[in-house]
């Protein structure tokens, strides 16, 4: 992804593509994070994902003027511990011009950047975290369906096998926590309507 500084305008535009509270210090979640392709480029297992694209799916959210400075203030204390702060274009699904959003981005250099897992381990430090926002296996299974359902194309091999080792965890009774909480994604597919809706079904 190439990534771009930019001044704050009247019109703000988010990307989200995940959150984080999903651990403890002493068992901390795992959540997805963006990395600039020159630190992608020097992972030790990059060469296993060669043909990975220079794009992301993910969600843009429209904030209105009045809230924008109390929606900054939130997320910089929520997502500021590991990340830094870009603008970068995101493309409608529509095909109509990008916009520039701000988007949080991993520096691989903090303490809280895991880099590279062997999948069965991550699958199991999955299994076992939780924190505020609930536990891991909800964030994975969660983020697993809304890729499905919002970007069907997107080909993410890794947090399809993720979800079927941490599903098998469950089956084999090492999990006691079953089932992630269900939520309803919906896809828009303008900038006039970008957004993702998630309902906690009752």
């Amino acid at each position: 992804m190439t990534v771009q500084n930019a001044q704050d305008t009247s019109e703000f535009w988010l990307y989200g593509y995940g959150q984080d509270h999903r651990g403890t210090p002493e068992a901390p979640g795992r959540v997805v994070t963006l990395i600039e392709r020159s630190y992608w480029e020097q992972l030790k297992d990059k060469d296993g994902h060669a043909s990975a694209p220079d794009r992301v799916w993910g969600v843009a959210y429209r904030i209105i003027p009045e809230k924008v400075a109390e929606v900054k203030e939130y997320l910089d204390i929520r997502e500021i511990n590991g990340y830094s702060i870009h603008y970068a274009p995101f493309q409608p699904a529509d095909g109509s011009p990008s916009i520039n959003t701000l988007v949080y981005i991993g520096t691989p250099e903090n303490d809280q950047f895991v880099g590279p897992q062997d999948p069965q381990e991550l699958a199991e430090h999955i299994a076992r975290s939780q924190g505020p926002s609930g536990p891991n296996i909800d964030y994975l299974l969660n983020l697993e369906e809304a890729l499905n359902e919002l970007a069907p194309d997107s080909g993410d091999v890794h947090i399809h096998d993720l979800a079927r080792r941490v599903r098998e965890l469950q089956i084999s009774g090492k999990v006691t926590h079953l089932n992630p909480t269900p939520t309803t994604h919906q896809q828009k597919h303008s900038t006039e309507e970008a957004e993702e809706i998630e309902d906690p079904s009752p």
